[in-house]
């Protein structure tokens, strides 16, 4: 009769808990839901990198200080190559605006995405799992850019300028990525404080291509600048079909 009693509490307190918290046994599911979306965001993040060979893309860079984004203080536009295994190229088709802006700040923009891009450096920069934490924002989802998405907090596993803490919105079905947003977990300078960035995606040939980016800082030098770059014209080369 004792364990009858238990038995019959232990089924009360389940029912009452199911009532009083209806996400409490849902959790486990939730967890492997989350685990899955991961899965999907690495394995999309995997796929661009194993099919795009190469790519050429014109990056129009606008550069704006103290808040005027109407009068861009210096403007460059380049053409982007990119090779699989070589990193990025690039070729200067036009700048205007302040030289010292574009010595000072646009050329070694370029200079650090070299950097960055190079085998054995890119690999650490990729938004997948094996670099940042990510943890699924239950009930947030938005339509973006013709895509049902999906959110994650993410934060980098190492603290560098490029590696961000914020928000990834990825597609709902395949887990590519629609847009990032967030704050540099890293100044680039002594100098300056952290950036807080975005940037948007589309899909080309089955893949997340890079379309706008945004980026905002302070400095002791510059001041408040905000730049923005903006991608078109993109040729990709794809590894054929097996």
């Amino acid at each position: 009769m004792t364990r009858l009693k238990a038995q019959t509490r232990t089924i009360q307190f389940v029912a009452i808990a199911l009532l009083t918290f209806p996400g409490a046994l849902a959790l486990p599911a939730q967890q492997v839901d989350s685990a899955a979306l991961i899965q999907k965001i690495d394995n999309a993040a995997l796929a661009r990198i194993n099919h795009v060979v190469s790519y050429t893309v014109i990056e129009h860079y606008s550069l704006y200080r103290n808040g005027d984004e109407a009068h861009p203080a210096a403007e460059m536009t380049v053409k982007t190559l990119y090779r699989k295994g070589v990193g990025k190229s690039y070729t200067i088709l036009s700048q205007s605006g302040s030289s010292l802006l574009q010595k000072f700040v646009l050329a070694p923009l370029l200079d650090n995405e070299k950097s960055i891009n190079q085998p054995g450096n890119v690999e650490r920069s990729w938004f997948t799992s094996s670099n940042y934490e990510m943890n699924l924002k239950a009930g947030v989802n938005q339509h973006m850019n013709g895509h049902d998405c999906l959110a994650f907090d993410i934060t980098p596993k190492r603290k560098a300028p490029n590696m961000l803490n914020g928000t990834l919105w990825v597609d709902a079905k395949d887990g590519s990525i629609v847009e990032i947003d967030g704050v540099s977990s890293r100044s680039p300078s002594m100098f300056s404080g952290p950036a807080k960035m975005m940037r948007q995606y589309t899909t080309m040939s089955g893949f997340a291509m890079a379309t706008h980016a945004r980026a905002e800082s302070d400095s002791m030098l510059f001041g408040r600048t905000i730049l923005t770059i903006d991608y078109s014209d993109y040729q990709l080369q794809l590894r054929p079909a097996n």
